[in-house]
């Protein structure tokens, strides 16, 4: 199994920044593919990014792409999410993720959430 903790969350005004951490413990080397996911009141959870082990793919659901970036520092078994040009709309709990197979919907470990709230 691999152990996933997430930080970084916190509130942050409309066009701000923020920077979420996922640190991975375990058998990290059974799920490589990291990915992040959120979930809003009331909303079902959905993806937001995802990540190949070396960083050679990259996804990014519609809604982020040119505001988030996904990376990873696989010496420190972490992934990142910068949160740039944040929107009302982004607020949420952000889940981390980890599968074995590239991917949206294959992800099996699953991190406690970090609550990210961005004020208008």
């Amino acid at each position: 199994q691999v152990q996933l903790v997430e930080s970084g969350g916190g509130l942050v005004q409309a066009g701000g920044s923020l920077r979420l951490s996922c640190a991975a413990s375990g058998r990290t080397w059974d799920r490589s593919v990291r990915g992040w996911f959120r979930q809003a009141p009331g909303k079902e959870r959905e993806f937001v990014a995802a990540i190949t082990y070396t960083g050679g793919s990259i996804d990014y659901a519609d809604a982020v792409k040119g505001r988030f970036t996904i990376s990873r520092d696989n010496a420190k078994n972490t992934v990142y999410l910068q949160m740039n040009s944040l929107k009302p709309e982004d607020t949420a709990v952000y889940y981390c993720a980890a599968a074995t197979r590239w991917g949206r919907s294959d992800y099996d470990c699953w991190g406690q959430g970090t609550q990210v709230t961005v004020s208008s």
